[in-house]
């Protein structure tokens, strides 16, 4: 096994080498005066089986693109000098919003990326909590595996709730089976009352509507989930709604903390106790400093780990996948 992590998600790849108990394998990567790139391997890779990881949010001096495109390039370049297999590992993977064609003319960014990471020569990709699983799923024709963050919250959701009623509650209608699905577990796996609940949310040309409100939430600790939060807008809105119809307590919960400007507000805002987030997205956002007391941080180098770890003696990934088996 060969195991790289790209400079911006170095943090995360040395935490996965060392649960793993192996290094991680020294890279070069060289930034040119005109902005181009070029990284490479400083071990053979001849026959071996390669993971690359890098996660693909943006950040201060590197857009996604920036890091698509190094991504691209790295498992281009382990192909061509006679990888075995090469397995891209992108913990937050871009460009999942878009899906589908919403309005006239509209590009289908998931397919499109998709074919990128094919045309290269990438044997599976590995990624974290799409935006749409079913679409991203559909969306590849090489191997693709998705892991579910779900279980990676539980110490937290019990911390937080102690042994009050909580409610799952999706911020929108197109993540009600993620909030279904987090019910499930917290239902097999605490003592607590759990419901479910969600909100209607519309956008279009960046206005927010819809009014329907699903759930009971009076007297109860409300979870808001999400796949991602980016400047919490779509949290904020909720939580109002939830405190508004008597909720105890209201936290969100989601994996891909981008907190992009203006989530300032996520952090401010006193209808929001806790904000939950594991740290896939590479590097924490400056928008959280000084937030660090409502801010929850969770590691998903476990998860990775044990995904590459059954990858590589081709074994069973169902389970974190939170499939049944």
């Amino acid at each position: 096994m060969r195991l790289f992590a790209l400079r911006e998600t170095g943090r995360l790849g040395g935490d996965v080498a060392r649960i793993l108990g192996v290094e991680l394998e020294p890279h070069e990567e060289r930034d040119f005066e005109d902005g181009e790139h070029k990284a490479r391997p400083l071990v053979s890779v001849r026959g071996e089986d390669v993971y690359v990881i890098q996660s693909l949010a943006g950040e201060a001096g590197a857009s996604p693109n920036d890091k698509l495109l190094k991504l691209l390039f790295y498992v281009a370049t382990c192909r061509e000098n006679g990888a075995a297999r090469v397995t891209a590992i992108t913990p937050y993977f871009a460009y999942a919003r878009k899906e589908r064609q919403t309005k006239a003319r509209d590009p289908v960014s998931t397919r499109y990326v998709a074919q990128l990471f094919e045309a290269v020569g990438t044997d599976c990709l590995v990624t974290l909590d799409v935006h749409n699983f079913a679409a991203f799923q559909n969306a590849f024709r090489c191997r693709t595996v998705h892991l579910d963050a779900g279980a990676l919250f539980l110490t937290a959701l019990r911390e937080l709730a102690g042994a009050e009623p909580i409610v799952m509650f999706s911020p929108d209608g197109g993540g009600v089976k993620r909030a279904q699905l987090l019910k499930e577990r917290c239902e097999a796996a605490m003592s607590n009352e759990v419901g479910f609940g969600f909100m209607e949310k519309r956008r279009s040309r960046g206005v927010v509507s819809g009014d329907l409100f699903a759930g009971e939430v009076n007297g109860k600790v409300v979870f808001l989930v999400d796949d991602m939060i980016s400047t919490g807008g779509t949290m904020i809105r909720a939580a109002h709604a939830c405190r508004e119809r008597g909720a105890k307590e209201v936290h969100a919960i989601a994996t891909h903390g981008l907190f992009s400007r203006g989530a300032e507000a996520l952090f401010t805002d006193t209808a929001i106790g806790r904000v939950v987030a594991t740290d896939s997205v590479g590097s924490p956002s400056k928008t959280t400093s000084g937030h660090e007391a409502k801010l929850q941080i969770l590691s998903i180098a476990p998860l990775i780990a044990e995904a590459i770890k059954r990858l590589h003696v081709n074994g069973s990934i169902s389970e974190l996948a939170g499939m049944e088996r």
